[in-house]
């Protein structure tokens, strides 16, 4: 809890420090193990209630809504999440079919199914429609945050819609419009406690404070958060792969083969997402290239410690991801020729097993897909979609191909699946269909056009509190 608006009276002050409390909305009193019954609806129903009051103008209904649609969407993410470390944990294998490899193969399958079908049992997630594959990129985007600052502002609510704009610049910093508008609010409110992200992850808060505490030179301390924020790093990681296993959008039945492997092309697709989404914003910029960014911090640490045998590893580990970095191949022949007096041996010049296993992961996972490429024949729209092939056309930069053995890897996006299965179907039909969606959209968009934030004159700044009605809650 952070105490603001130092400057009012007492009064104000105590409404400041409650409605800093109140920021955590959705989440405060959220439990995936113990969700409330009243609150368990489908995600498509909920979050197309929130964009129809909110395109009605009703703010506090579709803020209701869209709070909402954020957990049922963690509730999800996090029922998958549990049952797939469960089951992965779990031993399949028997040794009775160590000499029949495919037998093996779909026993391990058959074993894991069964694993996922007892646990997911046991989560009422499970038990309700899955959402749409452009549902869960809104939630992937951030957008409900966009929706929930422009209603709250509407309430004359800043001090929960600046933590909704900042939560979605998070992950959108090329929106222009929420940057006017967070510069505003910095130039006119003093935003000190506001500037909140609902959907920080941990190793987000590790990196940050491991990088200053190297700048400031206090490298002991700085080593064992950025080691921190590697282990938590991977963790996020290793879920935000499973999740691409257990909410997935399966093709119209075709024979087992081909069923297999296009579910399993689609998790591909999801799985090499991974390292964009889970890409943290430090300061407004995107750390790219996190893994082994965290390595050069570490291999720069331990070497300002006196620990060779600590910071050699991680400089092999950075340069298994960047092999043509000219500073830290000068590094590595200054560690080789005085690895005497730094008491080196072989076993050091090598990568951290971690990084190994990171790195070896996603090579193999773009091979594997190059091969369904080529070998399945799959167009570029299926890999990229439309607007991503014209950005990739053979003038364009973006065209360049990244070689991988003896197969091809473009950039990957994500496949528009142009075929609708019944059930596709029926999750329109209770989305409310492609026109009355369609309809959604223009009118949020005749809305965000029409109702505007009334601005102030200048003045100093102030606290959001002194802005804040609380009598005003709740008026539409």
């Amino acid at each position: 809890m952070v105490t603001l608006c130092a400057k009012v009276d007492s009064l104000v002050t105590l409404l400041c420090v409650t409605f800093v409390l109140m920021t955590k909305a959705q989440y405060e009193n959220y439990n995936f193990r113990n969700f409330s019954g009243e609150d368990l609806m489908p995600l498509t129903a909920a979050y197309g209630k929130a964009l129809d009051y909110y395109a009605a103008g009703n703010w506090t209904e579709s803020i209701q809504y869209l709070e909402l649609s954020l957990r049922l969407h963690r509730l999800l993410k996090d029922s998958v999440r549990h049952c797939a470390s469960h089951c992965n944990s779990s031993k399949h294998d028997d040794e009775s079919f160590a000499g029949y490899p495919d037998l093996r193969v779909y026993w391990n399958v058959m074993m894991k199914a069964t694993c996922q079908k007892k646990c997911r049992a046991l989560f009422p997630a499970f038990q309700l429609p899955p959402p749409g594959r452009e549902i869960l990129e809104d939630f992937s985007r951030r957008s409900p945050y966009r929706y929930l600052h422009f209603a709250h502002s509407q309430l004359n609510d800043l001090q929960r819609a600046v933590p909704c704009a900042h939560t979605f610049l998070q992950r959108n910093p090329e929106d222009q419009q929420m940057q006017q508008l967070m510069e505003d609010y910095k130039s006119k409110y003093d935003l000190s406690g506001y500037l909140i992200d609902h959907e920080k992850r941990p190793y987000e808060t590790s990196f940050l404070r491991g990088v200053k505490l190297v700048g400031s030179g206090d490298y002991s301390s700085g080593v064992q958060e950025l080691e921190e924020a590697l282990w938590l790093y991977f963790q996020e990681y290793d879920l935000c792969q499973a999740e691409c296993e257990g909410i997935t959008q399966l093709l119209p039945d075709r024979d087992f083969y081909a069923v297999i492997a296009d579910a399993y092309i689609d998790t591909l697709r999801c799985k090499l997402r991974c390292e964009e989404n889970l890409t943290p914003n430090i300061g407004g910029y995107f750390v790219v290239k996190f893994v082994p960014t965290v390595y050069h911090y570490l291999q720069y640490a331990y070497y300002k410690l006196n620990d060779g045998r600590s910071a050699v590893p991680c400089a092999h580990s950075y340069f298994l991801f960047e092999p043509e970095d000219p500073v830290m191949k000068q590094n590595l022949l200054y560690y080789k020729a005085y690895s005497q007096q730094w008491g080196l041996q072989s076993n050091h010049f090598t990568p951290r097993m971690e990084a190994f296993k990171h790195y070896n992961q996603t090579i193999m996972q773009k091979k594997m897909l190059a091969f369904a490429e080529t070998y399945f024949g799959l167009s570029d729209e299926d890999f990229l979609g439309p607007e991503e092939v014209a950005r990739s056309a053979p003038d364009s930069p973006d065209a360049e191909f990244e070689e991988w053995t003896a197969h091809s890897v473009r950039k990957i996006g994500q496949q528009r699946d142009m075929t609708q299965t019944p059930l596709d179907l029926e999750r329109e039909e209770e989305w409310g269909g492609e026109k009355k969606q369609e309809e959604r959209i223009r009118k949020i968009k005749r809305w965000e056009k029409k109702i505007k934030i009334e601005s102030q004159t200048e003045k100093p700044k102030t606290s959001l509190s002194v802005f804040y009605n609380v009598n005003d809650r709740g008026k539409n």
